[in-house]
C-alpha cells in the first residue's frame, strides 16, 4: 500500500497531464481491465515525453536542464508502469485461483481402489479334443477326395502316410480349398448319400486315442489383481447432468490387455468387458459416461444417452457392500454397452424405463466394404423394459424384460487363438481381432428380483428366464445352442438366485451367503461380472458363495470370500455350441471345460 501511495503522489506532482477517465485508485479495488487501461495510458504519456526530450536536445544545449527534467519524468513514468504491470499480474493470479477452483468444483469426483488376492482350484472334465477331431476330419476329406475311399486303418495311419507323400498338395488344399462352408457341405452331402458310412466315419474320428484328454487339475495358488474406478458427475444445467466412470483393472505382472483363449468367454477382450474383468491393463478406460435430461416438458420423465450404467445391478451389489451400481437386474445383464434410456417416474418409489442398446456395429471397422450387400451382417441390438415396481430404503422389487436381436457368433474382441477352428491346425501365437462371421439368431430374457432389509438381515430372491430364437446358421464354433453340423432349435433356460446377509451390531461387519442354479440352456449377458474366474450367474449348475466384509475404517473395507462352482453342463456363458452333460463320457469339446472349481479371495478396498 505504501508503494502504491508513493507512486500515486509522485504521479500527481510530476504529471500535470490529463488522466484516463477511470479514477486512480488502489489496485486492490480495480479490475484487471481497468489496470490495463491505466498501463496503456502511461505508456502513451511516456512515449510523448521521450519525443519531447529529443526535440529539446536538438533545439539548444541551453535546454539541457529541461531535458534532464523531462528525462526524470520519463523514468518516473517507466517505474510507475512497471509497478502497475506487477499489480495487474498479482490481480490476475488472484482472479485465476477462484476461477480454477470454481471450474474444478463443478465436477465432483469419487472412486475406489481395490487389491485382491485369489487362490483358484479347477478340475477339468474328461473330453474328446474337438479341435483334434476337426483336424482329422479335414485330413480325411483330403484323403477321401483324392482316393475316393474312406480310411482303411483304425488309427488313420493311411491318411497320415498319404499326406506325407503328397504334402505340397495338402498345403495347397489347406490354404485354398478348406473353408467351413466346404467342410459342412462335404459332411452334409455324405450324411445324405450314405448315413451309415457318415456315422461310421465320424465315430472313427472321435475314437482316436490321441484325441481323448482325461480330466486333470489346474490350480493357481495365488494371483493378484488391482482395480481403480474414478466416478465423475457434473451439473450441466438445472435439468441436465453428466455422470461417468473411468476404470482400470489388471492382473499383477500383465498389462498386455490380451489373453490366450482358454475356452472361457472372459478370455476374450470384448467391448463390453474392457473394464469389468481381466483381461485388461493399466490403461484407464471409459466404463460408463452419459448425460441425463430430467423433467422434460415439466413432466416426471427423463432421457439419458451414452455408455450405460449396466454393471453391478441388484442383487450383485450385496456381496460388494456397496449401493446398487447398475440399472438392469444383475443376474440378466452385467455388460457394458452404448445406448439410450427413456424413463418415467410414476412416483418417488416407482420408475419405468425403456432401454435401447447396440452390441455390435456391423458396417464400420469390420471390413464390410469388401463384401457384397448380401454377405454383410446386421447390427446386433436390443431393447428392453426395466421397471422398479417399488424402490425405497426397505425394499426393491424390479422387473426386467428384454430381447436381443441379430446376435452374431460373438462380438468384436481381441485374443490369442492357439488353433485354427476351421482346419484344426495349430496357429501361431499372434493377437487377432475376433469379428463375428454371421447372425445366428435372437434371444429373449426376463427376470424378477426382490430385495428386503429387515432389521439386521438383508435378503433377496431373483428368478430369471432365457429363450432362444435361432437362425438356421452354424459357424466353426457352432450355432445358437447347436454344434457346427447340427440344425439349431428353440431352447429355453432358467436361473434362480438367492442370498442373505447379516449385519453385525458393530455396524462394520457383514456376513453373507448366496446360491444360484442355472439350467442346461441358461444364458445371460454377464461377461463383465466381477468374478475373475468366470461369471457365477452364467453357470449351468450350482454355485455357493460365502463372504465376510469388515469396515476397518468407514471407507476402508476388508473382505474374504469363498465361491464353489459345480458345473452340470458345458458352455456356461456361451451361446455357441450345444451344452454337453458333464456326467457323460465321450463329450467332444473344443477347449478345456470346467467340471468343478473353487476360489478363495481376500481383498482391501479404499473408497474416496
Amino acid at each position: 500500500m505504501l508503494r502504491k501511495f508513493l507512486i500515486t503522489t509522485a504521479a500527481a506532482a510530476v504529471l500535470p497531464l490529463s488522466a484516463p477517465t477511470t479514477a486512480w485508485a488502489d489496485s486492490q479495488t480495480l479490475t484487471a481491465d481497468e489496470l490495463m487501461q491505466q498501463v496503456e495510458w502511461l505508456q502513451v504519456q511516456m512515449s510523448t515525453l521521450l519525443q519531447q526530450i529529443e526535440e529539446i536536445k536538438t533545439q539548444s544545449g541551453e535546454a539541457s536542464s529541461a531535458a534532464n527534467t523531462a528525462a526524470k519524468k520519463a523514468d518516473d513514468l517507466e517505474e510507475r508502469t512497471a509497478y502497475l504491470e506487477d499489480d495487474v499480474e498479482d490481480l490476475d493470479d488472484r482472479l485465476m485461483g477462484p476461477e480454477r477452483h470454481t471450474a474444478l468444483d463443478s465436477i465432483r469426483f469419487s472412486g475406489d481402489f481395490r487389491t485382491q488376492a485369489h487362490s483358484i482350484s479347477v478340475d477339468m472334465a474328461d473330453r474328446i479334443d474337438g479341435i483334434n477331431v476337426q483336424k482329422d476330419l479335414v485330413n480325411t476329406l483330403f484323403y477321401f477326395g483324392a482316393t475316393n475311399q474312406p480310411p482303411m486303418t483304425p488309427d488313420l495311419s493311411d491318411v497320415d502316410q498319404f499326406i506325407a507323400q503328397n504334402y505340397d498338395g495338402y498345403l495347397y488344399y489347406l490354404d485354398n480349398v478348406v473353408t467351413f462352408d466346404f467342410i459342412k457341405q462335404q459332411v452334409e452331402g455324405l450324411m445324405q448319400q450314405d448315413p451309415a458310412l457318415a456315422e461310421q466315419l465320424l465315430g472313427l474320428l472321435a475314437s482316436q486315442e490321441d484325441s481323448f484328454i482325461p480330466g486333470y487339475n489346474h490350480d493357481n495358488d495365488i494371483v493378484y489383481t488391482t482395480r481403480l474406478r474414478m466416478n465423475m458427475a457434473a451439473d450441466v444445467a438445472e435439468d441436465v447432468v453428466f455422470e461417468g466412470r473411468l476404470g482400470m483393472y489388471k492382473t499383477w505382472g500383465d498389462s498386455s490387455n490380451v489373453q490366450v483363449f482358454n475356452g472361457q468367454p472372459t478370455s476374450i477382450g470384448w467391448d463390453g468387458t474392457t473394464v469389468g474383468v481381466p483381461p485388461s491393463s493399466d490403461i484407464i478406460r471409459l466404463e460408463r459416461g452419459y448425460f441425463t435430461w430430467r423433467d422434460i416438458a415439466d413432466l416426471p420423465m427423463y432421457l439419458s444417452v451414452g455408455r450405460r450404467p449396466s454393471t453391478g445391478g441388484a442383487p450383485l451389489n450385496f456381496r460388494e457392500d456397496e449401493p446398487r451400481g447398475g440399472t438392469p437386474i444383475g443376474a440378466l445383464f452385467n455388460y457394458q454397452f452404448d445406448g439410450i434410456t427413456w424413463g418415467y417416474h410414476f412416483s418417488e418409489k416407482s420408475t419405468f424405463r425403456i432401454c435401447y442398446g447396440l452390441g455390435y456395429e456391423s458396417e464400420w471397422g469390420n471390413g464390410s466394404e469388401y463384401k457384397p450387400p448380401s454377405d454383410r451382417l446386421d447390427d446386433t441390438w436390443f431393447v428392453g423394459a426395466v421397471w422398479d415396481v417399488w424402490n425405497d430404503e426397505d425394499m426393491l422389487v424390479q422387473l426386467n424384460v428384454a430381447t436381443a436381436q441379430d446376435i452374431g457368433d460373438g462380438f468384436n474382441g481381441l485374443t490369442v487363438l492357439p488353433f485354427d477352428p476351421v482346419t484344426g491346425q495349430d496357429a501361431p501365437p499372434a493377437v487377432i481381432r475376433y469379428t463375428p462371421t454371421d447372425n445366428i439368431g435372437n434371444m429373449n430374457l426376463a427376470g424378477l428380483v426382490m430385495v428386503r432389509h429387515d432389521g439386521p438381515f438383508d435378503w433377496f430372491a431373483s428368478v430369471n428366464y432365457s429363450e432362444s430364437d435361432p437362425n438356421d446358421v452354424t459357424t466353426p464354433f457352432g450355432g445358437m445352442f447347436a454344434d457346427p453340423f447340427e440344425t439349431p432349435d428353440d431352447e429355453d433356460g432358467h436361473m434362480y438366485y438367492l442370498g442373505a446377509r447379516y449385519n453385525f451390531p458393530n455396524e462394520k461387519t457383514k456376513l453373507g451367503l448366496e446360491f444360484n442354479h442355472g439350467s442346461e440352456y441358461w444364458f445371460n449377458f454377464a461377461l463383465a461380472e466381477d468374478d475373475f474366474l468366470g461369471p457365477k450367474t452364467s453357470v449351468r449348475g450350482d454355485v455357493w458363495e460365502v463372504y465376510l466384509t469388515h469396515r476397518i475404517r468407514d471407507k476402508f473395507i476388508f473382505k474374504i470370500d469363498y465361491i464353489d462352482y459345480s458345473y452340470d453342463y458345458s458352455g456356461s456363458g456361451w451361446i455357441l455350441g450345444a451344452p454337453k452333460d458333464l456326467g457323460d463320457n465321450g463329450n467332444i469339446l473344443a477347449t478345456p471345460t470346467y467340471d468343478d472349481a473353487s476360489k478363495f479371495m481376500a481383498s482391501f478396498t479404499a473408497r474416496f
